[in-house]
């Protein structure tokens, strides 16, 4: 059998030939799944997707009328598939449920130090062999306050690396994870964590309940020196409010690694054609802003598990078993 699997990298593609190799091929396209490419899966048993594919109802619905029984998600967020047409259609989908947290962890900490200390920018400036240090004036992290919001597996690994800084630990999340009680982490309400945070990172799921997590009151409640970093899902942070906060000369630094418009752009060579998206266009002109094209992931050990996985999901649903990565199980017809 070959599988098809869309949004390849080009790094990735010969790690996901040769975690198949043994088992099926698999025919690797740099291409997105969209309402447009979706036709090129018919006759694909399986097919496997990235983060920034769309799988909604027409697509699933294009899928299924072209034999595909099996969805294989590259990731651990699955917002971009509407699981209950695909349910509706005998669809089965799998995502991956766990790989390295210290990947995005250790990225978000990249982004929040390069906006502390303003690396970006200093960087420009040498290139250029201009070697002043005006506007480059960062602070020391040790004694001040990080406020996780989202303390699992990410949000620990997070918290962990805060510890080690020597930074004073809020946390946030419907439950508390006893290892970051064991760090000193106090939870309290994201009010009192806003409020207080020097530097607020965001490692939730993007949900119905978490859309817009932080909106402009969230935004306005912040210290005006704050860092806000977001390696987790776009649409956690109300990018326009984003933008009115940093036009009145807030925050010491935002990094951002995902954007909440980022489908059709992230990921793709836009700097020929151009990028109509106004916000984003503004958002990357702020000085004090880093954005990234959601990479944080992206290290040769995360990739390996992610790819692994897929892989194990593949043989279990071809074998007919139903594995804890399953997110909608195969109907009997």
């Amino acid at each position: 059998m070959e599988i098809l699997a869309f949004g390849v990298q080009a790094d990735e593609k010969p790690l996901i030939e040769k975690a198949f190799a043994g088992h099926h091929d698999v025919r690797c396209l740099d291409v997105f799944l969209t309402e447009d490419t979706a036709p090129i899966a018919a006759g694909y048993e399986v097919i496997s997707t990235s983060v920034n594919a769309s799988l909604d109802h027409r697509v699933l619905q294009t899928l299924a009328a072209g034999g595909t029984q099996m969805i294989a998600q590259r990731s651990t967020g699955f917002n971009n598939i509407d699981l209950e047409v695909a349910e509706r259609l005998g669809l089965t989908v799998a995502r991956v449920s766990y790989y390295s947290p210290y990947s995005v962890a250790e990225f978000a900490w990249t982004l929040a130090m390069a906006v502390n200390r303003r690396i970006v920018r200093a960087s420009n400036r040498t290139r250029d062999f201009d070697f002043r240090l005006d506007g480059l004036m960062g602070r020391d992290m040790r004694g001040r306050t990080a406020g996780v919001l989202g303390t699992g597996k990410i949000g620990e690994a997070f918290a962990r690396i805060a510890h080690g800084f020597g930074m004073r630990l809020l946390g946030w999340d419907v439950a508390e994870n006893p290892a970051c009680a064991e760090l000193g982490m106090e939870y309290v309400d994201k009010d009192r964590l806003l409020a207080e945070a020097d530097l607020v990172s965001l490692h939730v799921p993007l949900l119905p309940a978490t859309h817009h997590l932080i909106d402009a009151a969230a935004l306005r409640s912040m210290k005006d020196d704050a860092i806000l970093v977001n390696s987790s899902r776009g649409g956690l942070v109300d990018t326009e409010a984003l933008v009115t906060e940093l036009r009145a000369g807030r925050f010491t630094g935002v990094g951002l690694d995902v954007y909440e418009a980022e489908a059709g752009l992230f990921f793709l060579d836009k700097s020929l054609a151009g990028v109509e998206d106004d916000t984003l266009a503004r958002l990357v002109t702020f000085p004090n802003v880093v954005v990234t094209s959601h990479q944080a992931y992206y290290t040769l050990d995360a990739v390996g598990q992610i790819i692994d996985t897929t892989v194990q999901n593949v043989l279990d649903h071809l074998a007919g078993r139903r594995g804890e990565n399953v997110l909608v199980p195969r109907l009997t017809r």
